[in-house]
């Protein structure tokens, strides 16, 4: 069964496996996996903080971590929900960024990570996100559409090469 969740304690260990994974894949570099790993309880209090403006720096949104699990064992991916935007995110970015760990891409879990982000969207009370990728990540852009994206625009920004695509996802 798949399912996003939070992060709590019971899942240290195979959350700290798929950040392996991902680190070594070049994502979520800004997580320090020394500390989280000596300090696990610490990183959870900081990941459910990120839902509370109070608690937060003030150029940041609002938003949710979550995780891609299949039967509460084996972490399959991340995504970040913010409930707002603010104009970086509404460049690049968006309501939801998510990523797959490398083992388990090409095998449908994108397409089920989005649409069970697009489900916490809507019960958040969004009801209508904006999803970006790179104009070159043809599985992304697949994604996105196989979940009622709609192209919006394609940007370039400035000393960036390729276009940045924006995609609309209408929640009913």
């Amino acid at each position: 069964m798949l399912e996003l969740i939070e992060l709590s304690p019971p899942y240290r260990d195979s959350f700290l496996t798929g950040l392996r994974d991902l680190q070594a894949d070049g994502r979520l570099l800004h997580y320090d996996l020394a500390s989280i790993s000596a300090d696990f309880e610490a990183f959870v209090q900081r990941l459910h903080e990120k839902k509370d403006r109070a608690k937060i720096a003030a150029h940041r949104v609002p938003g949710v971590d979550y995780w891609l699990y299949e039967n509460h064992a084996i972490l399959l991916g991340h995504l970040s929900l913010r409930y707002e935007l603010n104009a970086s995110l509404l460049q690049v970015g968006g309501y939801i960024g998510y990523r797959i760990c490398p083992a388990y891409r090409r095998q449908g879990y994108g397409k089920a990570i989005l649409r069970l982000g697009l489900e916490k969207a809507r019960a958040s009370g969004l009801r209508r996100v904006l999803v970006t990728c790179d104009e070159t990540n043809i599985g992304s852009k697949t994604i996105i559409e196989a979940n009622g994206g709609q192209l919006e625009n394609s940007i370039l920004l400035e000393g960036d090469p390729i276009r940045k695509l924006w995609y609309w996802i209408d929640l009913p």
